[in-house]
Order: structure tokens, then C-alpha cells, then sequence
């Protein structure tokens, strides 16, 4: 008789166990959606380029809405790429709490600091188009110094390993622009006859890319190439050497696809670009910032990658 009391007891227990184990399934552990979201984007700059990240994001929260999920989508972006103005940003929205934080890193070391404070306070963080630190999830390419040296080996075949080079920094503590350049430099070093003779940080301002090429050439007459850094200074560097006469007789290459390079690709003032797939970045900065609502999964590090456009891209 106890015996049988026991088998039943513990029938009866592992009939606890599996209903106690369905209603911990895994699916148990998603958070529904009950209220709208908001989304907080605070890019390096206000710059075409994050235009295209814009219309990512837009499509992403459309998207979502068709399912019942209502998220606003804020872009907070800096006028121009300046440290403090973005760190005040940053430390702004933490203070609202969004749903959601996704920056594009201006600078390293402050900006971990800020987004460490803001997972403190408990707002979901992305980063995105330039890392920042591997305990943030990240979308965009990690490529940057690859990027530079593919631009910089294309260079040296198309010039032969010889000629006097410009370098348009971009911003000199972005991780992205830093890294290009270091890739660059480093194709460069097996080719003795490639000299650097001008580098200079344009800010990812156009205007400033533009005059700073006019200098180098009226400075460097004999000039063989330029590299830019940053999705601006192709295009600025590709003005001033039409301007001077000098399309086709002075090779550019440099980052990104706005359409006025991918223009000046297709005419040949541009030689080659790398471009990066923006787009992507704010389409996925939505999901995984929604994902991380939900209590989903989701990855450290999700690669947009780069590609490389020449004239023969041209139709």
C-alpha cells in the first residue's frame, strides 16, 4: 500500500515537473509589446549619408506597424561632428529613457563611458556605422582598416606604385575614418614610391573638403592621387579637381556611395569607391532594439559589410 502511495506521489510529481517545464518554455520568456515605443538615433552629424540610415529605420517601424507594433523613430543629430555635442546628446536621452538608444560612435572613449551609463539606467543600447566597443551589439562593417587598405592597393596598381598622394582624414577621433586611414597607409608600405604628401582632417564637412583639396593642389601641383576618409570628401575632393581643369588626371578614391560620387564615378573624376550599406544599419538598429524589448536573442555584432564600385558598375 505504500508503495503504491509512492508511485502515485510520484506520478504525480513528474506531472508537476512537465506542467511546471511547458510553462517555463521558452516562449514563455518573450515580453509582449502593450505600448508604443520610441526609438532614439544620434548620429556623428547631420549628413546626407544618414539619410539612408534614416529611411532604414523608417521602413523597419513601418514594417512593425502593419503588425500592431507602433514605434517612433527620433533622430537627435549633432550639427556638426563635435564630441561635446554629441556626449550632451547622448546623456539627454538617457535622462528620457527611451525605449531604444542607437548611436554611431564619434569618439571612443567618451562615448563607452556614456553607453555604459545608459545600459546602467536600463535603456537598450545598438551601435551602428562606427564601432565602438564589444559590449555594445553593433551593425555595420568592422572592415574599416580593410576598406582602406583595398582602396589603397587599388591605388597603387592603377598609379603604378608611383606618385604623390592626399589624404582627407575625415574626423580624427572616429574609429571608422581612423582605421581607413591606417589601412591605406598600410598598402602603401610596399610601394616606396608612393609618397603622402598631404593629410588633413576635414570634419565630414563637404565645404571643407573642397577647400582643403584647392590648397593641396595649388600647394602640390604635381599630385598624382586622393584619398578620402569619410563619405564628404570624395565628393568635395572630386569638385575641386574639376574645377581646376584637372578631372581624370588626378585619380580619387575614397568612401561611400552618395549619388553625386557614384556620379562622379560613372564620369570619371572618381576612380573607386567602397560602399558601405547604410541602409541596413537602420532597418536591423530597429529590429534588434525591438528584439531586446521583447526579450529576444539577438547579435553582438551583425555585418553590413562593403563593396566596391568602379565605372564598369555604371550603366
Amino acid at each position: 500500500m505504500k508503495f503504491t502511495k509512492l508511485i502515485v506521489a510520484a506520478g504525480m510529481f513528474s506531472l508537476a515537473a512537465s506542467t511546471l517545464a511547458v510553462a517555463e518554455g521558452q516562449q514563455d520568456l518573450i515580453k509582449p509589446i502593450n505600448k508604443e515605443l520610441t526609438f532614439v538615433f544620434i548620429p556623428k552629424v547631420i549628413h546626407p549619408w544618414y539619410d539612408v540610415v534614416a529611411a532604414g529605420s523608417k521602413f523597419a517601424a513601418d514594417e512593425l506597424s502593419k503588425s500592431g507594433i507602433k514605434v517612433n523613430v527620433i533622430w537627435d543629430q549633432p550639427p556638426q561632428a563635435d564630441v561635446a555635442d554629441q556626449n550632451q546628446r547622448i546623456e539627454a536621452n538617457i535622462g528620457r529613457k527611451p525605449d531604444g538608444l542607437a548611436v554611431a560612435c564619434l569618439d571612443q572613449a567618451t562615448n563607452v563611458q556614456l553607453l555604459g551609463e545608459a545600459v546602467k539606467a536600463g535603456v537598450n543600447v545598438v551601435t551602428f556605422n562606427s564601432f565602438c566597443d564589444d559590449k555594445f551589439p553593433f551593425i555595420g562593417p568592422k572592415s574599416s582598416f580593410q576598406d582602406g587598405f583595398d582602396l589603397g592597393d587599388y591605388l597603387a596598381k592603377k598609379l603604378d606604385g608611383k606618385g604623390k598622394i592626399g589624404i582627407l582624414a575625415g574626423s580624427l577621433t572616429a574609429s571608422d575614418h581612423v582605421q581607413r586611414i591606417q589601412g591605406f597607409k598600410k598598402a602603401l608600405e610596399n610601394h616606396p614610391d608612393m609618397k603622402i604628401v598631404f593629410e588633413q582632417p576635414d570634419n565630414d564637412v563637404l565645404e571643407q573638403a573642397v577647400t582643403l583639396t584647392e590648397n593641396a593642389l595649388q600647394a602640390h601641383p604635381d599630385m598624382a592621387a586622393i584619398f578620402g576618409a569619410d563619405a564628404s570628401n570624395p565628393i568635395g575632393a572630386a569638385r575641386a579637381v574639376k574645377n581646376a581643369g584637372l578631372a581624370g588626371k588626378i585619380t580619387i578614391v575614397g568612401m561611400d556611395d552618395l549619388p553625386e560620387a557614384v556620379e562622379a564615378v560613372c564620369d570619371g573624376t572618381i576612380s573607386a569607391l567602397k560602399a558601405q550599406r547604410q541602409w541596413d544599419m537602420g532597418y536591423w538598429a530597429v529590429q534588434y532594439l525591438l528584439a531586446m524589448n521583447e526579450n529576444h536573442t539577438y547579435p553582438m555584432f551583425h555585418d553590413t559589410g562593403s563593396r566596391f564600385i568602379t565605372k564598369a558598375d555604371c550603366k
